[in-house]
């Protein structure tokens, strides 16, 4: 049985930019994650690249230091599609006058549906799957 070794590792790549993005507040750096029709599922469905974009940005834009930690990550590869599921604990501060709130832990798995484009994979749909909160939720919101 083959190993889509490239492919695997670029689709990893994929999924750490997404939290790299997310802990640098790089919004722009999130549209080499989403698929232009990407779709997502935190909480309430969205539909389009910019949607899932600013719907992440109104949880973490007024949020202080976050850090998203990614691991065991299952990945089947089919042609120029994908799916994968990832283990994630992400942890968020307070900011402002939210800093003296608990921060706020998300312990869940991504689950998503990747598609293979000319400028390489993209996450087509995403589903966080949170399996475990601790704190306070709301550290989160716009800034």
């Amino acid at each position: 049985m083959g190993c889509d070794c490239a492919d695997r590792q670029a689709i990893i790549d994929v999924l750490n930019t997404y939290a790299t993005s997310l802990d640098a507040r790089d919004w722009q750096g999130l549209t080499d994650v989403f698929h232009p029709q990407a779709t997502a599922d935190y909480g309430g469905e969205v539909t389009g690249q910019g949607a899932v974009i600013d719907t992440i940005r109104s949880f973490l834009g007024g949020c202080g230091p976050s850090q998203h930690l990614l691991g065991n990550y299952q990945i089947a590869i089919d042609g120029d599609h994908a799916e994968s599921a990832t283990k994630a604990r992400v942890l968020h501060v307070g900011a402002g006058e939210r800093a003296k709130l608990t921060p706020y832990e998300a312990i869940g798995v991504y689950r998503d549906r990747h598609i293979r484009t000319a400028e390489g994979w993209r996450i087509l749909h995403r589903h966080f799957d949170v399996q475990i909160t601790l704190g306070d939720f709301n550290v989160l919101g716009p800034g």
